[in-house]
């Protein structure tokens, strides 16, 4: 059975995805965090993303508390922290050093989902990809972490970009929102992938994706007429494969 995924309808206002959201210790997108905060059944910050939000909501701070904050809390300041503690917000010190805050966060999230028995479509994580080469490759290791934490989504958005890690099997991404813009890719990190796409400009037929071989970047949607909609892509893999798609620029 296909896994089927709409990515983009989680930015989208009328969208119905249900989701919790993450918030990472990057610059935030103002208009992606106020769509993405009124959808989330719940919504926390890794470390010193609060410090972000903070700044951020200045003047309506009050409207945008998180439900946890968790970390090992050297980034997140005394100020920022006394403040959402003052508030209620549940502050969690995390101090296993050999996992990310992301990846801690995210641990956490699945945890409350399950015990609050909560109905999700979908994890989305603000931030993660960009600034530092490195934090952004643990953004990406944290999505193979969490192929085997829950079989729900979990998407990471930045920016003009969208990445999520499509696990082994046949997936339909609809791709007909109106927020994707011109490019997407196949990534093969971690391994080699098998892969068979429908849908794309240039599509793969069994072809192994793999670093010094053969890596599918740039590639873009299946041409259609004006005005007529774009097709689902397909995409078959015999390993995780990640997946990233360009945001419209006024998306």
């Amino acid at each position: 059975m296909d896994e089927e995924l709409t990515p983009l309808d989680c930015l989208l206002p009328s969208g119905m995805q249900r989701i919790c959201l993450i918030i990472l210790n990057q610059p935030l997108n103002k208009d992606h965090l106020h769509i993405l905060w009124s959808k989330a059944l719940l919504r926390a910050c890794a470390d010193g993303a609060a410090n972000h939000l903070y700044n951020t909501t200045a003047g309506d701070r009050d409207g945008f508390l998180p439900d946890y904050i968790s970390g090992d809390f050297d980034s997140i300041t005394a100020e920022v922290k006394a403040f959402y503690g003052d508030k209620g917000c549940n502050l969690i010190e995390t101090a296993d050093q050999d996992l990310t805050d992301f990846t801690k966060c995210f641990a956490i999230m699945v945890e409350e989902i399950q015990r609050r028995q909560l109905q999700v479509d979908a994890i989305v994580t603000l931030g993660g990809l960009s600034g530092r080469f490195d934090q952004t490759m643990a953004s990406v290791e944290t999505l193979h972490h969490a192929l085997s934490m829950t079989r729900l989504p979990l998407l990471m958005i930045q920016g003009t970009s969208l990445i999520c890690l499509l696990r082994p099997g046949r997936h339909r991404l609809e791709v007909n929102t109106g927020l994707e813009g011109d490019w997407c890719s196949l990534i093969p990190v971690g391994g080699p992938c098998q892969t068979t796409t429908i849908g794309l400009k240039w599509n793969l037929d069994n072809q192994v994706l793999q670093f010094g071989k053969l890596v599918s970047t740039s590639n873009a949607y299946e041409p259609v007429a004006p005005g007529n909609p774009k097709k689902p892509v397909t995409v078959t893999t015999d390993q995780p494969l990640l997946w990233s798609m360009a945001i419209c620029e006024d998306g």
